[in-house]
């Protein structure tokens, strides 16, 4: 269970000890950036003592033995003494006497000493110093569709060699718990990242876990990180609540939130990251789970909770994590998760068995048309069933089905599909599987490091036709191999993973990619390019509409060039330019291009672009393209049920995805995000008079609808 702020008592009587020379032999374990001292703290000395200078460390952590509390300062690097701060830790067992304390990392910026305090009965007192070495800040991969962007483990420089074991995964995801870190809340970008590994190293090899307790951490400046390895999508077992770790995800906010409350960027991204990780699981964030303990010291093994889909550690576990100013927020932030990415489709659940009837059920965030496959092993559909409303319920009579197995689908407009599959115990397993590898690409294929960790990072995705050991290698322009970047059996189905280019010079590479499968080797490869001479290219808008009503008319190109190199914007579509706003030579440095969707003083067509930035440089011209559309269209708004005034909801058709603003009794506004199709508005309030708009992607207004 990862140690959490528990809170400091009224302070007592105390030991002062000093953890410096007369310290037991130390015990070192380095790994990669991070170097971790454990030294033993004598106990029994009354007063401070001359003392020398040690290794510098910047992270810090304790553990105890005993009923008792612990305390620390440190003697920052050629500074002065720090105040004393309380050694946070979860409550151990017997009133402590049993079991180790183990208190929580803390970020203590460079320091060469540390001094203890205590309070109460402590027996033992063990130290743990840890040097982690801040770099740049850590690159973030490219987000897929509908996917937070997330730092993967080897952006923030995760050392895989000191994973105990394989991570262990659960059949279902059931509820997310949300921890805080305590130690600093003035922590750099940089230095967020070098928290990150020294918690890793601290939790592996000074907690003894298998690897980093948590599946995700957020920074106060709204970074997320992958936490434990294993798939950020899939239900990874972490070391996070004791007694809950099973079908549980946790993250974890980097800082101390016990009187201070999480800044707002550091909100947004938990709102991102578990609006996303629920969905992906299919839970309504605002519902509550019934879960059974493992055991721990505050519900005993086989005990019964009732906990929110979004809980605090404390909820778990004997601990005040996640710190009083995130835990009163918890409930906005389930409210704020449940209205963000819909529409959704919650719980789904499949009742009966083959040869008999089958139940289909399912609840969706909205009322929409929804549709229930089922199909064979060849993906030819067999049954299937349809309807409308916000619940989902169709029952299959199976008595004609094969003895096989059978794959179902609950499906609806701009959901994410739901899917599992169906069979009878005992039946004859399908033919293995073919291998076959298509599909591989990377995103971006132009790699683009900057100095602030941008661009670092590309994702690179891949199919396979049947499990396989899969080996990707980067080779340079005379065709030798440089480095392995991926060596690990590969599951069916779609792959990917992220691979930091930062460590290969400026220049043109080949990845190939390899799948091996018994006797059977397929090898495909792609192209790659590094260049740091154009870094953190980005748009301002992902959809612009030049129609003159100054909303969102105009889009911004932004660069940094590090070398005064030829530079050329083009706009196309289906590979054909179709406008080039700008050619030439800007010179070094940050730049801003815009572009007011017209060309010659005509107005582009609507449609889906791709912006291509081309720098000519030593590598030639090299390419960035990023994805642009022009929408000049306004949504159509239409109210799909005229009887619904005086009523408590609306119903109302879109033309197409937008926000919807209503209100109501010219008093109460609701604003929500809406698929294309009809939809369903509930109204807290008797409707007397409404009036509610529309507005797209590109800031396009609908006609005004009232009533």
């Amino acid at each position: 269970m990862a140690p959490c702020k528990t809170g400091p008592p009224m302070l007592k009587p105390f030991l002062v000890l000093a953890a410096c020379a007369a310290l037991a032999a130390p015990a070192s374990a380095r790994a990669g950036d991070v170097a971790m001292h454990v030294r033993e703290v004598p106990l029994g000395a009354r007063s401070l003592s001359a003392v020398a200078r040690q290794r510098p460390f910047n992270m810090l952590a304790a553990h105890w033995l005993g009923s008792g509390h612990v305390w620390y300062r440190v003697h920052r690097l050629h500074g002065t003494w720090s105040a004393w701060r309380f050694v946070d830790a979860d409550v151990a067992p017997d009133g402590g006497t049993g079991r180790w304390h183990d208190g929580n990392l803390d970020w203590t910026a460079a320091a060469d000493e540390a001094q203890f305090r205590t309070a109460g009965r402590v027996t033992h007192l063990r130290s743990f110093e840890l040097w982690s070495r801040v770099t740049s800040s850590p690159p973030r991969s490219t987000a897929q569709a509908e996917t937070p962007v997330i730092v993967p483990r080897s952006g923030w420089g995760a050392n895989e060699e000191v994973v105990r074991a394989r991570p262990t995964v659960s059949p279902v995801l059931r509820l997310a718990v949300v921890h805080h870190t305590a130690g600093t809340n003035t922590y750099s970008r940089a230095q967020a990242a070098a928290i990150v590994r020294g918690i890793e190293i601290y939790h592996v090899q000074g907690n003894g876990w298998n690897d980093i307790g948590y599946n995700f951490l957020v920074d106060r400046f709204g970074t997320v990180y992958e936490g434990r390895g294993g798939g950020v999508e899939k239900n990874v077992i972490g070391a996070h609540a004791e007694g809950f770790n099973t079908a549980t995800a946790g993250v974890a906010l980097i800082g101390n939130y016990s009187a201070a409350t999480p800044p707002r960027a550091q909100q947004d991204a938990l709102v991102d990251l578990l609006a996303w990780r629920l969905d992906v699981a299919h839970i309504d964030p605002m519902s509550r789970v019934v879960y059974t303990s493992g055991g721990n010291y505050k519900f005993r093994a086989g005990k019964v909770v009732t906990l929110r889909a979004i809980s605090g550690h404390r909820d778990t576990g004997p601990s005040e994590c996640p710190g009083a100013g995130t835990y009163a927020l918890l409930p906005g932030i389930a409210r704020r998760i449940s209205l963000t990415g819909l529409p959704k489709l919650y719980s789904p659940a499949v009742l009966g068995s083959l040869g008999g009837p089958v139940q289909f059920q399912a609840r969706l965030s909205s009322a929409l048309p929804w549709t229930v496959t089922v199909a064979d092993r060849l993906g030819l559909v067999i049954a299937k069933g349809s309807g409308r409303g916000p619940l989902v319920s169709w029952t299959w009579s199976s008595a004609s089905a094969a003895r096989a197995l059978y794959t179902w689908t609950i499906s609806a407009p701009g959901i994410r599909v739901a899917t599992g599959t169906l069979g009878l115990a005992g039946v004859t397993a399908p033919p293995p599987a073919v291998l076959s590898l298509t599909n591989l690409a990377a995103s971006p294929s132009v790699i683009t490091p900057g100095p602030d960790g941008s661009g670092d990072v590309t994702t690179i995705s891949f199919a396979l036709g049947a499990a396989a050991q899969v080996t990707a290698q980067v080779l340079g322009a005379d065709g030798a191999s440089l480095a392995t970047i991926l060596n690990e059996q590969r599951v069916a189905g779609l792959n990917t993973f992220a691979w930091a280019g930062h460590t290969l010079p400026d220049g043109r590479y080949r990845l190939v990619v390899t799948a091996k499968a018994g006797p059977k080797v397929i090898t495909k490869a792609i192209d790659i390019v590094v260049d740091r001479t154009l870094t953190a290219p980005a748009l301002s808008l992902p959809v612009i509409s030049p129609n003159g009503d100054g909303v969102n008319d105009t889009v911004s190109f932004s660069f940094t060039l590090t070398q005064n190199v030829a530079v050329r914007l083009d706009i196309e579509q289906a590979g054909v330019v179709v406008a080039t706003p700008f050619q030439g030579q800007p010179g070094t440095g940050a730049h801003t291009l815009a572009w007011d969707g017209t060309w010659n003083g005509v107005r582009v067509p609507e449609g889906q672009y791709l912006a291509v930035v081309t720098v000519t440089d030593q590598l030639g011209d090299v390419q960035v393209p990023l994805p642009l559309a022009i929408d000049t269209t306004p949504p159509t708004l239409t109210l799909a049920d005229a009887h619904a005034l005086n009523g408590t909801a609306l119903k109302f058709t879109l033309s197409e995805p937008a926000t919807l603003t209503l209100l109501v009794n010219q008093r109460t506004r609701i604003v929500r995000s809406e698929p294309k199709g009809t939809f369903t508005v509930p109204v807290p309030v008797a409707i007397d008079q409404f009036s509610a708009e529309a507005q797209d992607a590109g800031g396009n207004l609908s006609a005004l609808v009232t009533g």
